[in-house]
């Protein structure tokens, strides 16, 4: 199909098919729950046999247990979705890894996961399965991304760089598809109520803002996902907060010094 097309927006909503990583859990598995409800039928990709094996059930979806950290992980992800699924209407990008603590004693082993998860891992497997999308003229992207990668958290260096990554990654992917019939979203949440922090070690013990449900990101992100929206923020408030950052950086910081 031409770059002259409809826009990516206008067609192909609910999707009939998905890709969806980091499914065992949070906002993986609530948004592959939310796509079940609409008939979508869906790979499920997570490290979590068992978990996965639930959400597979509630959603009748297929599942790939996988380490999207691994060599030619993302290879093995998009023939199995092929082999699956056919054509992939939608691919969410939605495994991170997190980790806190003082930068300066951070092994570079933990720097070194939180790259190859949060920021390697989808870039590869984007890679991987753009060109069928492109071919078709038809697709949707949807990237997890973070607050903490477009304000920046203490304590949270490595993983807010990581998470900055796919900002930077999402604006020129969008910039270079997005004519083509391609849509890429990129959702920014802020704390959200998800076994991620238990996964990292370190509880979340900031007073405000509380966290708010997975579920409530998972429908608001393929909410805008099904316009086209370039980002989306969960709460919608966190936007303020970003030009606020980078309008006024020192009145940011106090605040920071505040509430953080």
């Amino acid at each position: 199909m031409s770059s002259g097309a409809r826009p990516a927006s206008s067609r192909g909503w609910p999707p009939r098919t998905a890709v969806v990583t980091g499914a065992s859990s949070g906002i993986g598995r609530e948004a592959a729950l939310l796509l079940a409800d609409q008939n979508c039928r869906s790979l499920l990709v997570g490290r979590n046999g068992a978990a996965l094996d639930e959400v597979a059930a509630a959603t009748q979806g297929h599942r790939i247990a996988v380490d999207l950290a691994g060599p030619g992980s993302e290879v093995t992800v998009a023939s199995r979705a092929s082999e699956l699924l056919g054509d992939v209407d939608l691919l969410i990008c939605s495994a991170g890894l997190g980790a806190a603590g003082p930068f300066d004693v951070m092994p570079p082993s933990t720097i070194q996961d939180l790259v190859a998860v949060n920021v390697l891992a989808p870039m590869m497997l984007v890679r991987a399965m753009l060109p069928a999308m492109l071919e078709r003229g038809q697709g949707r992207i949807l990237l997890v991304g973070s607050i903490a990668g477009v304000l920046g958290v203490r304590g949270e260096v490595a993983y807010s760089a990581s998470k900055a990554a796919m900002v930077g990654f999402a604006d020129a992917l969008r910039s270079e598809v997005g004519g083509r019939g391609i849509s890429v979203t990129l959702c920014l949440p802020g704390a959200v109520d998800t076994p991620f922090f238990h996964r990292r070690g370190a509880p979340y013990v900031r007073r405000w803002p509380r966290p708010i449900p997975a579920g409530l990101v998972a429908q608001r992100m393929l909410t805008a996902t099904g316009r086209g929206d370039a980002e989306v923020w969960v709460p919608r408030w966190l936007s303020a907060a970003a030009r606020v950052h980078g309008a006024a950086p020192s009145l940011y910081r106090r605040l920071a010094g505040v509430f953080g």
